[in-house]
Parts: structure tokens; sequence; C-alpha cells
């Protein structure tokens, strides 16, 4: 009977343990992200490419950490001189907060778009875009707020003139985009503006996630 008992604690626990693994990794939509085909928008030296994540489209789930992913269309590799995320009060340009976002520990990924690794369909294209997961960042989203991410591209360079990022061809996403030439808006400070107001769709990013 013992030994019953005992098989069928281990059993239980084992169940528990499975349930709650899965759960722990299972990943969800923080807002509505890119939906059905996109299309390519290249070359992207000197630009900064700002997205926003506005606090009245956030789908009310639990997160502790928030994980944005971007999309690229074209080049062999992405040279990042930095990724930020701004934190806006709702409904407004004025930067309350700044945090740093990386990939590989980094605010200045250069990103090999020809490694299978990075990228299991090569060659990308529009048909096949390259969705990279960046670091966890440990912020948490609130709908009293909005939130800008921002990716500088390194000027004056070859990787940068040939690079393609996703382009949304349905207006059916949650988040909105836009773009500045010459300036690298990805250092700004607190009590500073958000450069301008985003009402298309986002090139790159893709989706924002708890995981």
């Amino acid at each position: 009977m013992k030994t019953i008992y005992k098989f069928a604690t281990l059993t239980l626990m084992m169940l528990a343990v499975s349930v709650c693994g899965f759960s722990a990794v299972k990943p969800e939509n923080l807002v509505r992200g890119v939906v059905g085909p996109v299309t390519a928008n290249t070359s992207w030296a000197g630009y900064s490419n700002l997205a926003l994540i506005p606090g009245a489209a956030l789908i009310p789930v639990t997160s502790t950490q928030t994980v944005f992913y971007l999309g690229f269309t074209a080049g062999t590799e992405a040279d990042i001189n930095n990724m930020v995320l701004y934190t806006t009060a709702r409904g407004s340009l004025k930067i309350t907060a700044v945090t740093p976002v990386k990939l590989g520990g980094v605010s200045n990924p250069s990103i090999d778009l020809v490694n299978p690794t990075v990228c299991p369909v090569i060659e990308i294209s529009a048909f096949n875009p390259c969705i990279v997961r960046l670091d966890p960042t440990t912020i948490v989203l609130s709908a009293l707020n909005d939130y800008y991410l921002v990716v500088y591209f390194t000027a004056s360079d070859t990787n940068n003139n040939s690079l393609g990022l996703t382009d949304p061809s349905f207006g059916q996403s949650s988040l909105r985009g836009g773009y500045v030439s010459g300036t690298d808006d990805s250092r700004l400070s607190v009590g500073a503006s958000i450069p301008l107001t985003l009402s298309n769709q986002p090139d790159g990013l893709m989706y924002v996630m708890t995981d």
C-alpha cells in the first residue's frame, strides 16, 4: 500500500512541475502585433526607427517582463548603434523614463542575418522575414503610459544601406511607427519630447510579448 501511495505522490508532483514549467514559458501578446503579410522597407543607415506601444492597446495579461521582436526582410547584417525604450504618460510625448533595450547583453548589437541560428530560413525576404527576439526587459507595461521603442541604425554603414525591415501590408496592428533620417533619437533624456507623432504602421517591430 505504501508503494502505491509513493507512486501516486511522485506522479502528482511530476505533473505539477510539468504544468508549472509549461505555464512559465508560454509567451503571450501584450498588444496586437503585426497581422498578415509584410513588404520590405530598405536602406536604414543613419535612421532612427520609432515604434509606439500605446497604453490604450495593452492586453490585460500578467507579465513580469517585456520582450520585443524585430523583423528583417533583406541584408546580411544589421548594425545597430543603440536601442532604448521611452516611457511617457498616456497621450503625452514628454519622456518620463528611459530603459535600455539589449540583444546579447548590449544595446549596440550587430545581427548576423545569414547565420542559420539567427535566421533559420536563408535567404530572408518579405516572404521569409527573419524575426529576432531581443533580450527581455524587466519593465512591466502599464495602461497608464505609452511606450516608444527606438532603434538607431549606424550611419555611413554599408550593411545598413542594404538592410530591410518588415513593413506591414495591412493596418490591423495596435502598434504605430515612424522614422527620422540623420538624427540619433535613441539618446534623449527624461524631460525631452518624442520628436514626432507616430500614426503609420511600424517598420521592424513585429510583436511585443511576455516572453
